[in-house]
């Protein structure tokens, strides 16, 4: 065993020499905790759950991108069969080829409504769902991050869809943008049945008016009805197959 030796100089100049124990190194290891921090286990978590909210953002911007765009679509049809009944109208001077032509497009966009309905309808369910997830994730932040809560505004758990102006009021189904496709295949559902009524009344107002009003009036009702139980439906679904 080694010793080691110490020197020292005293205010004379001279050296003093003393002896001691042998003195150990300890290399520091990437395993020991002195030498590197331990990781944070809900590190992971966080960039997880970030993530997972900026996919589930993304898709509900999707759903909504969709939604526009479909409903864009048709009334780029309702506006151009218009205006080619129109010319129709014009040319045949409110003839026989006005009201064939009408008979045939007007069946046809109503029928192009009801499909644009029903998709748009599917998006806002959806969107409905991606609304659902992020506010289960706000959860995550308030429990884990308490230290956030008086810089984010937090509702109780019922409110917190509302607050994302998910649809729930009675009224609501109207301003949506499968409320507005049912209103316009509404009235393109009526105007077929009046066209038809004109030509088997022999021109009559009062059956034109009261037949377009008793299909538009039910075709739209009907719509709304089935949007606002769609709608509460998948509210009601749970998230997860086993949650009450």
């Amino acid at each position: 065993m080694t010793r080691v030796v110490f020197e020292a100089v005293d205010g004379c100049g001279d050296k003093l020499r003393a002896t001691g124990p042998p003195r150990r190194r300890v290399a520091a290891t990437d395993s020991d905790p002195r030498s590197t921090d331990e990781a944070d286990p809900r590190s992971a978590a966080v960039t997880f759950v970030t993530a997972e909210h900026f996919g589930l953002q993304g898709a509900r911007a999707a759903t909504i991108a969709e939604s526009t765009g479909r409903a864009n679509m048709f009334l780029a049809a309702v506006s151009g069969g218009l205006v080619a009944l129109g010319l129709v109208a014009t040319a045949s001077s409110l003839g026989t080829a006005f009201y064939g032509f009408g008979l045939v497009l007007l069946p046809t966009l109503a029928f192009v409504g009801f499909v644009t309905f029903e998709r748009t309808l599917q998006c806002s369910i959806e969107e409905t769902e991606y609304a659902r997830r992020i506010a289960v994730l706000r959860d995550y932040y308030f429990e884990h991050a308490p230290a956030i809560a008086p810089y984010l505004l937090s509702v109780p758990p019922a409110e917190r869809l509302h607050l994302q102006r998910v649809p729930g009021d009675r009224w609501q189904g109207y301003l949506t943008v499968a409320g507005m496709v049912a209103v316009i295949t509404a009235v393109l559902a009526g105007s077929t049945a009046v066209l038809a009524s004109i030509l088997i009344f022999d021109h009559s107002l009062a059956a034109a008016v009261i037949s377009g009003t008793l299909v538009a009036l039910p075709t739209v009702i009907v719509m709304i009805r089935h949007q606002d139980s769609a709608w509460t439906r998948a509210v009601a679904e749970p998230l997860r197959p086993n949650e009450d």
